[in-house]
């Protein structure tokens, strides 16, 4: 196999940083009308659930280092109801302690199983997810379960930047539009 040229490879990663920047803002409904346009738009969601009237509710994460994860809800003859990235501040506090794992999944979304951890000691499962934080920051959002119970025992969030040595990695501009 003959490797790319310098050429071919900075072009290569402009169409997909493009890519990126095409993705449809949150709730615009000029971009995202129907089921078929998000799937060709975002792809396949990572989880889909079936509502009451006929409709559906559809993830699609943009991870693992992906900062967002749309929600679209769908009515029964496939248009879309609305849309929205939940990896915010807003969506974060609804999750609360003794709620499900299936709860948490329907607000959030599946988190990337790199970072899905259990710490035997602690008898505690933790799921984490990307996202950029209100200071236009990469920060981690966990969600700590009880091994037990499978329910939400507490909730974190910091900076990425913190967990580097000195909190060095500050990656502000990961996060501008």
């Amino acid at each position: 196999m003959k490797p790319l040229s310098p050429a071919s490879t900075l072009a290569a990663l402009c169409l997909s940083l493009a890519a990126c920047a095409q993705l449809p803002l949150a709730g615009d409904p000029a971009a995202i009308r129907s089921l078929a346009d998000a799937r060709r738009i975002l792809g396949d969601p990572a989880l889909r659930w079936s509502n009451p009237d006929g409709g559906e509710q559809l993830a699609f994460p943009q991870g693992p280092m992906g900062y967002r994860t749309w929600m679209v809800h769908t009515a029964a003859d496939g248009r879309v109801l609305s849309m929205e990235n939940v990896m915010s501040m807003a969506h974060f506090a609804r999750i609360l302690p003794g709620m499900s794992q299936d709860e948490v999944l329907r607000i959030l979304g599946p988190s990337y199983p790199g970072w899905t951890v259990y710490y035997k000691a602690r008898d505690e499962l933790v799921w984490e997810w990307r996202y950029c934080d209100v200071w236009a920051e990469p920060a981690r959002f966990d969600v700590l379960f009880d091994g037990r119970s499978a329910t939400v025992r507490s909730t974190m969030s910091q900076p990425e930047r913190l967990s580097q040595p000195w909190g060095r990695g500050d990656r502000r501009e990961w996060c501008s539009p």
